[in-house]
């Protein structure tokens, strides 16, 4: 009993913690945002996105920043997004670079194209995003903006989801969020830990200067964090979060049970290799903050904790948790999805649990391949 109030009560500081930094995290919105500035590349790896690579590149169109270039590197697609993007360059406002790549072995797909996509740009600053995500007009002026105030070596911004039309849909959106919230307040403690390739700037330079993906180009994943933690690290205070609400990228929430159990199990598949303690800690604290809950319940049910003190166990998980979720959907632009953050809190626990254990298992399946 003593060590689940223990593991509880910390995790309530924690993401009371968390709460507050958010709370005081001033917003990047600006007043005036540049129509030109330093030069940028939007860097998008892609692999059979045909149905949405189109929508992307009709987004980069209405941008109101003018000085970028975009690169497609199209991963050995079996649908037609070759032919999407060709047909989009012959009337595009702005330069388009198809890079076709060929279908050759690689322990990392997406790493290996955002390393041909970089030695071929042209910009001072590299913007990573996928090939499903939608942007808003303002997205590159907010980068360029905050990269001219700020000099950053390192900038992410935060990704949601497009649709709240089912259940399955409100779920992934409140179970992002707290990653998306987790990782600006984490960096703001100057303990980074997680970012999103969806929305990523970096200096051409400093890519370069840390050596790119060289010693984790052997991972499938992590195109985007352990990058971060090699700039964190060379670069101390260089990284930094954009809070702006011109800045989000939505992407489509998965449509199957299937697609998101292996990409959430490629995601947990990283904890093991990070290399720096604090994101190996945290995962696992994360991980032991959840099985708590579990266990309160669990003793109550099976008569080895009274009620009471079972309900101040779940309590300290969840009352600071819908404090903080709901501060970040609203940012997020998410408000409908608020009053789906109790039904998040009673599945999420047994699904870190699931993905803790299922991560111990190496291999998913990803864009029609089987990665490790």
């Amino acid at each position: 009993m003593i060590i689940l109030l223990l593991l509880a009560t910390s995790y309530a500081v924690f993401t009371l913690a968390l709460w507050l930094t958010w709370l005081r995290m001033p917003a990047s919105e600006q007043s005036a945002l540049p129509a030109t500035g330093p030069r940028l590349s939007v860097v998008v790896p892609v692999r059979n996105e045909a149905p949405n690579i189109g929508l992307l590149l009709n987004d980069l169109s209405h941008q109101t920043y003018r000085n970028f270039e975009v690169i497609v590197a199209d991963d050995a697609s079996t649908d037609n997004t070759r032919s999407v993007v060709e047909q989009y360059t012959q009337m595009a406002s702005y330069p388009i670079c198809l890079l076709p790549l060929a279908d050759e072995q690689t322990a990392s797909p997406k790493k290996r194209a955002i390393t041909q996509s970089i030695a071929q740009a042209t910009g001072d600053l590299i913007l990573t995003t996928d090939g499903d995500c939608r942007v808003g007009p303002n997205w590159l002026a907010s980068y360029a903006a905050q990269y001219q105030h700020t000099g950053a070596k390192m900038l992410f911004g935060p990704v949601t989801f497009t649709t709240e039309r089912t259940i399955f849909d409100s779920l992934q959106i409140v179970e992002f969020s707290s990653l998306i919230g987790s990782g600006a307040c984490t960096l703001a403690w100057g303990r980074p830990t997680m970012c999103n390739g969806a929305n990523l700037c970096y200096v051409k330079k400093v890519f370069t200067a840390v050596g790119g993906f060289a010693g984790v180009d052997h991972l499938a994943s992590g195109d985007d964090e352990f990058l971060m933690h090699k700039i964190a690290n060379q670069y101390p205070g260089g990284v930094h979060f954009l809070k702006s609400q011109a800045a989000i990228v939505q992407t489509g929430p998965h449509q199957s049970w299937r697609a998101f159990y292996q990409q959430r199990k490629r995601w947990a598949s990283k904890w093991r290799a990070y290399g720096t303690v604090w994101p190996t800690l945290l995962a696992m604290l994360v991980f032991a903050w959840n099985l708590t809950p579990v266990l309160a319940a669990g003793g109550w049910l099976l008569g080895f904790l009274n009620g009471k003190a079972a309900l101040v166990v779940i309590g300290l998980k969840v009352v600071p948790e819908f404090l903080f979720l709901r501060q970040v959907l609203v940012f997020l632009q998410k408000k409908t999805s608020v009053v789906f953050i109790p039904l998040t809190q009673v599945i999420y626990p047994f699904y870190v649990l699931f993905f803790g254990l299922a991560a111990q298992k190496k291999g998913y399946l990803w864009k029609g391949r089987k990665l490790s």
